[in-house]
């Protein structure tokens, strides 16, 4: 049986907002496939946001209703990248060679 260090956490949640894994061995599995492509846009995304962000802090004439979006904005790509970031770590370490 795969151990939950195995798994790979999936770029999206489920239904009720808690994570989802994938148990498979093959990396280029239709599902594998498709979590590689959503998180490449995830990332994508969130570094388009970040230069929206600079340009937006950068001008002197951005409201607060502004600012406050682009922070609702920002807060939910720093979760999309940390679950890439955490997800990627645990796709390395289970294939580090184990040391004895």
């Amino acid at each position: 049986m795969t151990t939950r260090d195995e798994l790979r956490l999936l770029p999206w949640s489920g239904l009720d907002g808690k994570p989802s894994y994938l148990s498979t061995d093959d990396r280029d599995s239709r599902m594998s496939r498709l979590a590689d492509n959503i998180e490449a846009v995830q990332l994508g995304m969130a570094a388009e946001l970040m230069e929206q962000a600079l340009d937006t802090l950068g001008d002197e004439d951005t409201d607060l209703e502004d600012v406050r979006l682009l922070v609702k904005e920002l807060t939910g790509a720093l979760r999309d990248v940390l679950r890439v970031a955490t997800s990627r770590g645990h796709l390395l370490a289970a294939n580090e060679p184990h040391r004895s």
